[in-house]
C-alpha cells in the first residue's frame, strides 16, 4: 500500500468524513467515465473527530454496510488522510535516476525535510515533471504522513471487508475531481483562479486553484450541523429526526423564512469571510470563480445568495454531469449527493492512473 499507489488497478473512492462514509466506484466505456455503484452511509456520533478516526470498528461497519448497499464487487479501496496529517514538500532530484535509485536516495535524505522520526511515518514520492531551474533534474512531490493516521484507514478499510490499495491525501483527490469539472467545462469556463467551498456537516473547507494546481487551503468550523441543530431546537425534535425533517420535507410553513433563509445568509457570509482571509493572505489575485461542494452546496438558492455576496460567480459541483450512470445507481440520489462526493470522485479517478 502507498501513499500515492502505483498504476492502474480498478479501486472504489472511499471518503471518510466526520459524519459519512461516501463510497464510489467508476468504470469506462470509451473516452467516457460511468458511475458503476456509489453508497452515502451516516457514521455515528464522535466515530471520526476532526478527521480523526475514533472508532475504527464503527467506521469498519459504515463501510462494510456501503460496500453491501452500492452492491459493487470491487473489494481494493483508495481512501485519503485530511491534508492537516501530511506534510508536503517539493524537491528536485537527478533527472537519469531510476525509480529505484530515487527511492533509496529519498530514504537517505528524507529526515532533513520531515520532522518526525522515520520510523513512525508512512512515505512515498511521485516525479511530477523536468525542473524549472536545472534542466537535468526533475521535481519530485514527496508526500508523508504519521503511520498511524494511514493505519487508521487501512484497518477500517479492512474491518468493512476491503483491501486499502491507495492511501491518498485529500487536497490531491479534489484536485483530480476538479480537473474533471474543469474538463467538462471547457478550459475557459471557470478562469484560472478557482475557490472550492466544500461546506459538510462539521467543517467549511475553502481550497484555492491556480491552473489546476492548490495554492491555499484554510478550515473554519460551521457546517450544516448548525441548521439541523436548530430545526431541533425550535420543533422539538431528536437530532435523527431533525436531520431527516432537513432533507425530506414536512417542516412547518415558517421554516423557510424563520431558519433556512437565515442559515443560508450565514453560509454566505462563511463564505465571503474565507475569501477575506485568502485575500488578505495570499499575492494570488482575484477568485474568478467558486465551485460550491459539500452537503450543504444542494440548498436551492444558496449558490444565488452567494455569488451576490462575494460577487463572483458560482457553479454547484457535479463532477458525474458529463458521466454515464449504470442502471442499478438511482440518478436523482446521486445528482442530491454529487457535490459531497468530490474526494469520492477524485479517489475512484485514480482506477485510470
Amino acid at each position: 500500500m502507498s501513499l500515492f499507489g502505483k498504476k492502474t488497478t480498478p479501486v472504489l473512492g472511499v471518503d471518510i468524513s466526520s459524519t459519512a462514509v461516501k463510497l464510489l466506484e467508476l468504470g469506462r466505456s470509451g473516452n467516457r467515465y460511468r458511475v458503476e455503484s456509489y453508497a452515502v452511509e451516516p457514521l455515528p456520533p464522535n466515530a471520526v473527530t476532526e478527521k480523526n478516526i475514533t472508532d475504527v470498528e464503527a467506521v469498519g461497519a459504515a463501510i462494510g454496510r456501503a460496500v453491501r448497499k452500492s452492491g459493487t464487487k470491487l473489494r481494493t479501496a483508495a481512501a485519503a488522510v485530511a491534508g492537516s496529517a501530511v506534510i508536503t514538500k517539493v524537491i528536485t532530484m537527478p533527472a537519469d535516476l531510476t525509480e529505484d535509485e530515487m527511492e533509496s536516495q529519498i530514504q537517505v535524505e528524507a529526515d532533513q525535510y520531515i520532522p518526525f522520526p522515520l520510523e513512525e511515518i508512512s512515505m512515498d514520492f511521485e516525479v511530477l515533471g523536468p525542473s524549472e531551474t536545472a534542466p537535468d533534474r526533475v521535481d519530485v512531490l514527496l508526500a508523508a504522513s504519521r503511520s498511524d493516521v494511514v493505519e487508521l484507514r487501512a484497518a477500517a478499510l479492512a474491518e468493512g471487508g476491503l483491501v486499502a490499495k491507495i492511501i491518498d491525501v485529500e487536497a490531491f483527490a479534489l484536485e483530480r475531481a476538479v480537473g474533471l469539472l474543469i474538463e467538462n467545462a471547457g478550459p475557459d469556463a471557470f478562469g484560472d483562479v478557482i475557490a472550492v467551498i466544500d461546506i459538510g456537516a462539521t467543517m467549511t473547507t475553502l481550497t484555492v486553484l491556480r491552473e489546476g494546481k492548490i495554492t491555499y487551503t484554510r478550515e473554519q468550523v460551521f457546517g450544516g450541523r448548525q441548521l439541523t441543530e436548530e430545526i431541533q431546537r425550535r420543533y422539538g425534535l431528536t437530532y435523527e429526526e431533525a436531520g431527516l425533517a432537513k432533507r425530506q420535507g414536512g417542516l412547518p410553513e415558517n421554516y423557510g423564512p424563520e431558519v433556512l433563509e437565515p442559515f443560508k445568509e450565514n453560509m454566505a457570509q462563511q463564505v465571503s469571510r474565507a475569501l477575506q482571509f485568502f485575500y488578505a493572505a495570499s499575492e494570488v489575485g482575484a477568485v474568478d470563480h467558486i465551485i460550491l461542494a459539500g452537503g450543504c452546496a444542494v440548498i436551492p438558492g444558496v449558490d444565488e445568495m452567494i455569488a451576490e455576496k462575494t460577487g463572483t460567480s458560482v457553479t454547484v459541483a457535479n463532477p458525474f454531469a458529463e458521466m454515464a450512470v449504470a442502471s442499478r445507481v438511482r440518478a436523482e440520489a446521486l445528482g442530491n449527493d454529487a457535490p459531497a462526493m468530490m474526494i469520492a470522485c477524485g479517489l475512484a479517478l485514480r482506477s485510470f492512473d
